[in-house]
């Protein structure tokens, strides 16, 4: 008669070989490996939100500043950013990704609704273009007025790269991730906003 019986491949309680044997009609035999099942992974630890607002507060606050080149819709934009990320906080899944990644994610969402709803990105870059004064409202503390006003030149793009790669530090596959473009393309516009501020930066100081 047939039946059902298990034994270990190997011995000297080697159990990482441990398989099972199924004996079946007709003397046919299945080996199957039972340590090769992949089991769920574990959950990672969520963060409570409001450490998550503590620590991210001010980088969002800052991304935002240097993408619009506006101190009060950067915080308009802040706000926002963290009330929609609080209504998804509980979907927020930390074997997908940092915080800081999914956060961004959404600042960037919340700041690009904001340019499409009010057809702004495009008349901004325009005022920027010729309406570049020395009397123009500082929109980041801590820059000479010279260097915004090579900022304030350059496309929401070429900005926002910026904001991302060297004033928040975040690394190119973060950004590139962000900002829904390959890697290489990341590259070239950071090149491009670098190459357009110190062409910008020269012209001023032979000025």
């Amino acid at each position: 008669m047939s039946q059902n019986r298990a034994r270990h491949a190997g011995r000297g309680g080697e159990r990482h070989n441990q398989h099972v044997t199924v004996a079946r009609a007709g003397g046919v035999e299945r080996v199957v490996n039972a340590l090769a099942t992949s089991w769920p992974r574990r959950a990672e630890a969520k963060p409570a939100f409001a450490d998550v607002v503590e620590t991210l507060l001010g980088d969002v606050h800052r991304y935002l500043v240097l993408f619009t080149a506006d101190a009060a819709l950067a915080e308009d934009l802040a706000a926002a950013t963290f009330e929609k990320a609080f209504r998804s906080w509980r979907r927020f899944d930390p074997r997908r990704g940092s915080e800081k990644t999914w956060l961004f994610g959404i600042a960037r969402s919340v700041a690009l609704d904001h340019f499409r709803s009010e057809e702004r990105r495009r008349r901004r870059e325009e005022r920027y273009a010729r309406e570049i004064t020395a009397e123009a409202e500082p929109f980041l503390g801590g820059f000479s007025s010279e260097l915004e006003a090579a900022l304030r030149t350059l496309s929401a793009g070429e900005r926002e790269v910026l904001a991302l790669r060297i004033l928040l530090d975040l690394d190119a596959e973060t950004t590139a991730r962000l900002l829904g473009i390959g890697r290489t393309a990341c590259s070239m516009r950071l090149a491009r906003a670098l190459a357009k501020l110190e062409e910008r930066m020269v012209a001023h100081a032979d000025a």
